[in-house]
């Protein structure tokens, strides 16, 4: 059996250091494209937004943007990934807590809307879903589909705990994440509301007109 030597082993660590700090640097750039992307979207639309603005925005040629993504519907997608990666991520650890359905309705409010202010700009969710390619359309819309019904079961949750008002999960569920999903039509950075204190009170709004009145 052939012995590896020190020097070969120590060759093949440093490899692994360059492949994962390439690696690292990697997904950096991509997140900085989608931040830019994302606001680029929301500022003048996607068919308003060009390839080269977003690239320029980040001191990238088109072509280096292009070694990331083939193309900006690509770009959109990877929008909507990113955004339903973080909001399934947050599903998945709230539901295996040991929480009530009333805390666990509360996480998930305050966590969706922090990812929609601070996340890509506050804008990868409220993107349009029309320029998608069919085969795009149908990910995203089953990834939504499915935060959609986690949702759903921790209020059928709280209905069974004696902590919700009995309800139509679905319509609630509705109405729920279209009040959080309208928040980037009027949020202003700037403006004297942070995003904590809004997460908190839209959570404090919702949970108190849900709640059981027993």
């Amino acid at each position: 059996m052939r012995e590896t030597s020190s020097g070969d082993s120590g060759g093949r660590r440093r490899r692994k250091r360059v492949r994962a700090r390439k690696t690292t640097a990697s997904a950096t750039t991509r997140i900085a494209i989608l931040k830019n992307a994302a606001s680029a979207f929301r500022r003048v639309g996607y068919h308003g937004a060009s390839v080269e603005e977003i690239a320029a925005a980040l001191d990238m040629k088109k072509g280096n943007l292009y070694y990331y993504f083939r193309n900006k519907e690509e770009i959109l997608f990877a929008c909507h990934q990113h955004s339903l990666d973080q909001l399934l991520a947050l599903l998945h650890e709230i539901e295996h807590g040991n929480y009530t359905a009333d805390d666990k309705l509360r996480r998930l409010i305050v966590g969706a809307v922090h990812l929609i202010l601070d996340e890509l700009h506050g804008t990868a969710l409220f993107l349009d879903l029309e320029p998608l390619s069919p085969s795009h359309l149908k990910a995203v819309i089953a990834r939504r589909d499915r935060f959609d019904q986690g949702v759903r079961r921790v209020l059928n949750e709280g209905v069974e705990q004696g902590r919700f008002q009995p309800a139509d999960a679905k319509l609630l569920s509705f109405a729920l994440l279209g009040a959080i999903n309208w928040i980037p039509r009027w949020y202003n950075p700037q403006g004297p509301a942070t995003s904590h204190e809004i997460a908190d009170r839209f959570a404090d709004y919702l949970l108190a007109g849900i709640r059981s009145r027993q």
